[in-house]
């Protein structure tokens, strides 16, 4: 598996979790692009039949707040005094055909990339996890063992030494 280094750290750093999708900001990418963002959000306009929703949407005035509060971005000023867009990675990939500058081609190649690393750095957590949940079991079932073995130990402790009658030949008297 790929490790992040400090570039994609970089960008991994503008990538965010939100409605449940993971997405860069307009602001973020206009910057990555070498372009003014007002420029990125007209060519998004100019071709709203490439960006389905699925593809990229207009956060809500919570969304934003909520990511102030909990300092993904530094204040309402930084995002230019709009409601930005979020782009998901095929966002991204669209945004690269309508801006077509070699820049923008680059960049969304290089943020393709990260997306994919956090998807192999998550599957191989989630084989991690699987790992050590059986794990789990095998020592779950081994106390289990163990529980059983102690509690027949502690039977023949416990067990009242009466004399048996003894086995083998008996002799007639």
């Amino acid at each position: 598996m790929k490790e992040l280094n400090s570039n994609d750290q970089q960008i991994a750093e503008k990538i965010y979790l939100i409605r449940g999708i993971k997405v860069m900001l307009d602001r973020d990418l206009a910057e990555m692009y070498d372009v003014k963002p007002i420029r990125l959000r007209e060519q998004v306009k100019r071709n709203s039949e490439r960006f389905p929703d699925h593809f990229m949407f207009q956060l809500l005035d919570e969304e934003v707040d909520l990511m102030v509060s909990q300092n993904a971005i530094p204040s309402r000023k930084h995002l230019g005094g709009s409601l930005p867009y979020a782009f998901s990675e095929h966002g991204i990939l669209m945004l690269a055909n309508v801006i077509k500058s070699q820049r923008a081609i680059a960049m969304s190649i290089k943020i393709i990339e990260v997306f994919v690393k956090f998807r192999e750095m998550l599957i191989s957590q989630k084989d991690l996890l699987l790992k050590f949940e059986q794990l789990e079991k095998l020592v779950v079932q081994h106390d289990d063992d163990i529980t059983a073995i102690f509690q027949a130990l502690k039977q023949l402790i416990t067990q009242k030494n009466e004399p048996r009658e003894p086995i083998g030949f008996k002799f007639k008297k």
